[in-house]
């Protein structure tokens, strides 16, 4: 399970599964990437549940 995220200076692609972690990024700074981060921990359950049902495993 993954996401991918956009953003105007970059974008980055985060597995959700086993536990939040950067898989690849072009453009974003350490900054941006853990802002990024915080805003997946926080929103995680509504992040993973979206994610199921959108690909009803």
């Amino acid at each position: 399970m993954h996401i991918h995220v956009q953003t105007p200076d970059g974008e980055a692609k985060f597995w959700m599964e086993p536990k939040i972690e950067l898989a690849k990024t072009i453009g974003l700074k350490p900054k941006e990437l853990g802002k990024l981060r915080e805003i997946i921990e926080k929103h995680q359950e509504i992040i993973i549940n979206e994610w199921n049902r959108n690909h009803k495993r």
